[in-house]
């Protein structure tokens, strides 16, 4: 195993140091002295007496997801990806760019958590592409293209361990968000970025392990222990629509075949409603009726206050207040005697 990325791991039980051994980590902790299995040059760091990932699931899968398994997997997922989808992205690109440029101020190089990272996400590339950022992508499923396997409620990474943290769609899968942004806290440099993505106004996906919705101050007070430099919508009403459209499609049947073609159906029809996205960015109804939300920070060890996070709201019915409060103003002064 990459010595560099070694040194970065620890036990995601007691957060103690690990040591190789031939096919597996151990713990170095004697209270602890778990040992954790190496399959395919990839360590399974899962506790799985707190986790919902069974240990059963990493027996045999972890070797039929080798490289030339997961590279045919990516080529279904690619073609995939070709198809028209609800899935259009107005801040991921632009918010990389300011991370980017945050970190190689700071440091000659980086290290960068792609939390449930096993799919590439949107605007990725831009990270990618710069030689300086190194990318650890973490992710629990064996099918992935993860270099870590490992659960997001115990991430097996040391304390101040790492630069940035990108979670694109992810902790709306995870069963306590909360406790998986108190561990993002944890492993960033006192100094370190985080770019989350996370839907509002969309239909269940990814089966059962689908648990949290966020408004957008919701999301905001989630991350209350990190400084904002920016949030607001991933994607519009557009998209929003697009999605209910492709799932009030495929809810007329019970047949799953029959559902996956009139979902398809509402794939090809539906992706249309979401470029009004790009219209409706600057409109504060649509951040009310936000597909999804992003929040772009740096960590904090004040945590901010929910009087402070209610102060985040730019939504539409915060213009309507302020216009009626307007309109009491006046009203008032028109009614005092000359």
């Amino acid at each position: 195993m990459d010595d560099t990325l070694l040194k970065l791991l620890c036990c995601p039980t007691c957060k103690g140091e690990l040591l190789a051994e031939a096919d597996a980590l151990c713990c170095a902790t004697p209270a602890c002295a778990k040992r954790f299995p190496v399959v395919a040059d990839r360590p399974i760091l899962i506790d799985h007496d707190r986790s919902l990932f069974a240990r059963s699931e990493y027996s045999k899968t972890c070797e039929l997801a080798a490289p030339a398994a997961r590279k045919s997997l990516d080529k279904v997922r690619t073609w995939m990806r070709r198809l028209p989808s609800p899935s259009i992205n107005l801040s991921a690109t632009r918010c990389f760019k300011v991370m980017e440029q945050r970190l190689t101020e700071l440091a000659a190089d980086s290290v960068v958590l792609v939390v449930g990272g096993g799919i590439q996400g949107k605007g990725l590339q831009t990270l990618m592409s710069v030689p300086s950022i190194r990318l650890i992508n973490i992710d629990p499923s064996a099918d992935s293209a993860a270099l870590v396997l490992c659960d997001g409620h115990d991430l097996p990474f040391r304390d101040g361990a790492v630069d940035g943290v990108v979670v694109q769609a992810v902790l709306e899968h995870v069963a306590d968000p909360w406790r998986c942004v108190e561990e993002i806290h944890r492993v960033l440099k006192p100094t370190g970025v985080v770019y989350s993505e996370i839907p509002f106004m969309q239909q269940v996906h990814m089966q059962g392990y689908d648990f949290t919705r966020f408004t957008h101050i919701g999301h905001r007070r989630l991350f209350r222990r990190f400084a904002e430099l920016e949030s607001g919508a991933v994607a519009g009403p557009g998209t929003a629509l697009a999605w209910s459209w492709r799932y009030f499609l495929s809810s007329f049947t019970r047949s799953p075949r029959l559902g996956a073609l009139l979902s398809g159906f509402g794939r090809v029809t539906g992706f249309l409603l979401e470029l009004t996205d790009h219209w409706l960015k600057r409109c504060p109804g649509a951040l009310d009726a936000a597909s999804c939300t992003f929040f772009l920070g740096t960590k904090a060890e004040a945590t901010v206050c929910d009087k402070e996070v209610l102060r985040a709201y730019r939504g539409a019915q915060r213009k309507a207040k302020a216009s009626a409060a307007q309109s009491a103003v006046a009203g008032a002064s028109l009614s005092k005697p000359s």
